[in-house]
């Protein structure tokens, strides 16, 4: 517990990570992995320095929407399961000098379970920590510019993102979810489900067709 709260303390050292803006996108290619259980709890959650308060429901109710709104997009052949523990945040205050403010993060363990094989695909658990993504609101700190729930959403979301990044390379480099032959098989039944592109319309509103062959050429 005290390594984790002094890593927490360092947070601001750390990589800021993305956002949800990539969710009406087409997800990364993630082989056969379709989302089974999203199992989220916090059982040993710690509040890091200068942070707000923030209770275990709070962080699982958030992580849980997070992750099941980013890998509840994809349609693989086979069912995986996620556990995830919250571990320790850092929520920035209002009031606090900039220079003393630690920047607003959050870590969580992740472990993935293949339901057809019944084991674990990692024996230990995966650590995620994201900090805050730094924009024109959060570069004096977000405990001025948002409130505790913003705060909160925008880290889970961030967690979730992180989570995927990490199963992308798992995917590619390690052969999780029928590696990179899966990832070409999803990708060609995509394309072969994908609508035809309709014939291009003039701005008259007349359609276009080929000239016919005129005779003797």
């Amino acid at each position: 517990m005290v390594r984790l709260a002094a890593l927490l303390g360092l947070c601001g050292l750390l990589a800021a990570c993305g956002t949800a803006a990539d969710l009406d996108d087409a997800p990364v290619p993630l082989g056969d992995f379709r989302l089974g259980h999203n199992i989220v709890v916090a059982p040993n959650l710690v509040k890091g320095p200068l942070s707000r308060e923030a209770s275990e429901d709070e962080w699982i109710a958030a992580v849980t929407e997070a992750v099941e709104d980013r890998f509840g997009r994809y349609e693989g052949e086979r069912f995986y399961h996620f556990g995830i523990s919250v571990e320790g945040y850092v929520l920035a205050r209002p009031g606090v000098p900039v220079v003393a403010s630690p920047r607003s993060a959050l870590i969580v363990k992740v472990t993935v379970w293949d339901d057809a094989a019944g084991e674990k695909l990692n024996p230990e658990p995966e650590t995620v920590t994201v900090t805050e993504a730094l924009s024109g609101e959060t570069v004096v700190g977000s405990g001025l510019t948002q409130t505790r729930e913003e705060q909160i959403e925008n880290l889970a979301i961030s967690a979730a993102k992180q989570i995927e990044r990490w199963l992308v390379k798992q995917n590619r480099w390690e052969g999780w979810f029928g590696g990179r032959e899966a990832n070409r098989r999803r990708v060609a039944q995509a394309a072969a489900q994908a609508p035809e592109a309709e014939p291009a319309t003039p701005p008259d509103g007349t359609e276009t067709t080929a000239a016919a062959p005129v005779a003797g050429e």
